[in-house]
């Protein structure tokens, strides 16, 4: 790694720091250069302003937690389909507060996009990657089967709308959205009946 990657990663690591500290709206651009130390000046250097640097953190922690939620559901190597299943949506709920100020982060840049073509346009490509990387995970949970491309966008977009849709109800009220055993159990109790329906 050059000097200028490493003083770059040593910006996005203080900036992702400080996004799980002190929230997106509450981190300053001296807060970020204290925690990469470094100095003020090059976060423009490196990465334009401090909206931007924040929001290539934002990226890379999604990344970061997507990689988590992997590791927890793949963690024992001869689970079964439902039972990787079971163990994702466990990993999902049991990460939020962990992940709480970063996730927070996330969905702010959604109101913000309405404004900016620009960051609809960086949103439109963390999607991308995470469906990417959802694939994967189905893809290695369900290797007996051959999933065409268009399916398998359609389930990730599901997946990854659930996964919003489940951390929106939790921000505004974590006691009434279900919990991972929760969830499955939900799930068990009406696939079945669903997907035999004519």
């Amino acid at each position: 790694m050059s000097p200028r990657e490493n003083h770059r990663e040593r910006l996005l690591r203080g900036a992702l720091k400080c996004l799980y500290e002190n929230g997106y709206a509450h981190t300053t651009s001296r807060d970020i250069a204290a925690a990469a130390g470094s100095n003020l000046g090059s976060i423009g250097y490196h990465f334009g302003s401090k909206e931007q640097l924040l929001n290539a953190a934002i990226r890379e922690g999604c990344s970061e937690w997507t990689d988590q939620l992997r590791q927890l559901a793949f963690a024992d190597k001869g689970a079964t389909p439902a039972e990787r299943l079971r163990a994702s949506w466990l990993a999902l709920t049991d990460t939020f507060e962990e992940h709480r100020q970063l996730l927070v982060a996330f969905i702010e840049l959604h109101t913000q996009a309405e404004r900016s073509p620009e960051l609809r346009d960086y949103l439109a490509e963390i999607y991308n990657e995470s469906r990417a990387a959802v694939a994967r995970m189905v893809n290695a949970a369900l290797s007996d089967l051959e999933i065409g491309e268009d399916h398998m966008r359609a389930i990730t977009s599901l997946l990854i709308a659930a996964h919003n849709g489940l951390l929106l109800q939790w921000l505004v009220d974590p006691q009434a959205t279900p919990s991972g055993p929760q969830l499955i159990d939900g799930f068990q109790s009406i696939l079945p009946a669903a997907l035999t329906l004519e």
